[in-house]
């Protein structure tokens, strides 16, 4: 089998040319942020109070590499970090002032240049690749080395 005809290959190179288009419309636009500080930002921005490993099951990272994405976010004044009230122990994450501008300013690019990753595909096309690559990715998850975790759902509280 050639190698540009294994899932494998392809999935690499659209990662490449995925990652590479972030940086170019990151850099266009002077927002110094990466794929995975902009996935643990909005992570925070749609979990307030979040803490850092259940960031890391959100975005699909290990743990040691979020840890150093959230230190880097931290020091550049992105995210608070504060003792949670339920565990001691950990630290409770949120968005600065500043990192809810730079993600609101980076959503726009972000979801803009979501078809140029798909560049060749038509719209029914692409929405079919990604409902695909979902599939995929989700009956593969507990084979990666950082599975994805759902959010821990809160249960509901029945009214009397």
């Amino acid at each position: 089998m050639d190698i540009h005809t294994m899932p494998g290959h392809l999935i690499r190179r659209l990662n490449q040319i995925s990652t590479a288009l972030f940086m170019d419309h990151m850099a266009q636009a002077a927002l110094n942020l990466t794929p995975v500080q902009y996935a643990a930002l909005s992570a925070i921005r749609n979990h307030p109070g979040i803490d850092q490993a259940t960031v890391a099951g959100l975005v699909a990272y290990d743990r040691a590499t979020l840890g150093k994405v959230i230190d880097r976010l931290d020091a550049r004044g992105l995210v608070r970090r504060t003792t949670s009230r339920s565990d001691r122990r950990a630290k409770a994450l949120s968005l600065t002032a500043e990192g809810a501008q730079l993600l609101s300013e980076a959503r726009s690019r972000v979801e803009a240049l979501q078809p140029e990753i798909l560049a060749g595909l038509d719209a029914e096309e692409a929405q079919t690749f990604v409902a695909l690559l979902k599939k995929a990715t989700m009956a593969g998850n507990e084979n990666s080395r950082a599975p994805l975790k759902a959010p821990a759902t809160r249960p509901t509280r029945l009214r009397s």
